[in-house]
């Protein structure tokens, strides 16, 4: 049960996270960590703030 909740989750934050425009680096830190938290959290088991911090890095240095 806890694996469905998190992968609805996920989910829905891959799919919010395409409808959002970010338009500057701090916008994009923040879906960027978002995304890695869900990540972090359904694939490595419970390390959201790693994954937070990971997907934050990649969300400033992509453009």
């Amino acid at each position: 049960m806890r694996k469905l909740v998190a992968l609805l989750i996920v989910s829905s934050t891959f799919g919010l996270a395409g409808c959002v425009t970010p338009r500057s680096d701090l916008e994009r830190a923040v879906v960027g960590a978002a995304i890695g938290c869900a990540a972090g959290e359904v694939l490595v088991n419970g390390h959201c703030v790693e994954g937070a911090i990971v997907g934050a890095g990649v969300g400033v240095l992509t453009n």
